[in-house]
């Protein structure tokens, strides 16, 4: 069977967004895995959050093996993927006021924690107001987004402001406007996204940066192991353990 060249340019077009994340955005990554390195150390919580396919990425980093133990998924029902159904509904709650305050009061994140809000767009009240009351509550908020949705469409929310205006420090993921990198003759539509591949890169690599900077200061990263592996249940358990109060996904 013959390579398929649109195939080829799909890779082509992610390696691409990759080199631009790594090299546009390192300062950033750097800032942002300081962060969760300093809320570690500092006995603080790690949360996570998306909505739609943006909960993709959000829950990558979650009870992950290779990633950090602390890291909790901070779920809003009905938005965390597509079993929701009908599967429109979760676009529509991205756009209900009102839900992220109720979620982030009845979760345990306070003052000190820090919370990674994935939004491709950024535009949906749901991530806006999910990152404007989360700071109020003293959370750092580490935005990953496409900053091209903020200079090129108009926000969703009431206060006309984007999640990249409401974030201590914002990881870009170059994602062009509607998310699809392959265009074909005799095709209409646009297709391929790559959004989910660069966004998961970014967070990896910010936790890379994490470890890196807890090293740096003497501290065992708080790091889970495969259950596949021999021993790997046992690391676990010892991990899980020392750190049983800021894991909440266990409970």
């Amino acid at each position: 069977m013959s390579e398929s060249k649109l195939a080829g340019q799909f890779f082509d077009a992610a390696i691409g967004l990759l080199q631009r994340a790594r090299d546009e955005e390192s300062a950033n990554i750097a800032a942002a895995g300081s962060a969760v390195a300093d809320a570690v150390a500092a006995g603080g919580r790690l949360f996570t959050f998306g909505a739609g396919h943006s909960s993709l990425a959000a829950q990558d980093v979650v009870y992950r093996a290779g990633g950090l133990a602390l890291m909790n998924l901070l779920a809003v029902p009905g938005t965390v993927g597509v079993d929701v159904m009908p599967a429109t509904l979760g676009s529509a709650l991205e756009r209900v006021d009102g839900l992220a305050a109720a979620v982030l009061d009845s979760s345990p994140a306070t003052a000190g924690d820090v919370l990674v809000i994935v939004s491709l767009s950024g535009r949906n009240a749901l991530p806006v107001e999910m990152a404007m009351n989360a700071r109020a509550l003293g959370l750092t908020v580490i935005g990953v987004t496409s900053v091209a949705y903020a200079e090129e469409t108009t926000s969703r929310h009431a206060s006309g402001t984007f999640l990249k205006d409401h974030c201590d420090i914002v990881l870009d993921s170059k994602i062009a406007v509607g998310d699809a990198e392959l265009t074909h003759e005799g095709i209409e539509a646009p297709f391929a996204p790559a959004s989910t591949v660069v966004t998961s890169a970014l967070i990896q690599a910010m936790t890379a940066a994490a470890v890196e900077h807890l090293v740096a200061r003497g501290i065992e990263p708080p790091l889970l192991r495969s259950g596949n592996v021999d021993g790997g249940h046992e690391w676990n358990g010892r991990v899980m353990t020392e750190y049983r109060d800021r894991i909440f996904f266990r409970h």
